[in-house]
């Protein structure tokens, strides 16, 4: 991803406008990649990104969110929620095998559910008061993807999840 400045307002209230989301569809695979810079210590937004047992308190789409078997830095996470725009609801259930390399990097494939194929790269990037949260990855969905609005959805969804996440980060920031 390329480097991008952020107003460091909208960035301090939590505005989601800063958070780069872009998702394309092709030949039923959607491709996503997110920028989502954040003003808080590295540590905390470690804590948020990888707090699996903890996610469905601060994620609204995710109903269901567990580590089922921790060895050292490999988890075997399962996610279960749903997403919804206007009259459109989708359902995900997903099952991932995560690799944690701390501080820095995520690594996760799906190993069942409902976007199969899938393989997800989350990484902290940068140093000093604001890091950039940067997201890489590749699903094929099991349910259509609607060919002009599937990607605008996706993208509205996923920033809002990021935008949750960064809310958290920043809470807990503050309680620090």
């Amino acid at each position: 991803m390329a480097a991008l400045a952020w107003p460091p307002a909208a960035t301090a209230a939590g505005a989601d406008d800063d958070i780069v989301v872009r998702a394309s569809h092709r030949a039923g695979t959607v491709t996503i990649v997110v920028e989502c810079p954040v003003t808080a210590p590295r540590d905390i937004v470690w804590d948020v990104l990888t707090d699996y047992d903890g996610m469905a308190r601060f994620i609204s789409n995710v109903e269901q969110s567990v580590v089922r078997l921790r060895f050292g830095t490999r988890l075997q996470v399962f996610q279960k929620g749903k997403a919804s725009r206007g009259p459109l609801t989708f359902p995900f259930e997903s099952l991932r095998d995560v690799e944690l390399s701390p501080p820095t990097e995520i690594r996760s494939t799906m190993i069942s559910g409902d976007t199969m194929p899938a393989s997800f790269t989350t990484r902290i990037e940068g140093a000093g008061p604001t890091l950039r949260i940067v997201h890489r990855g590749t699903y094929t969905p099991n349910l259509w993807v609607p060919p002009l609005i599937g990607p605008v959805l996706i993208e509205t969804e996923t920033r809002k999840q990021y935008g949750e996440l960064r809310a958290e980060m920043l809470r807990r920031a503050a309680a620090r």
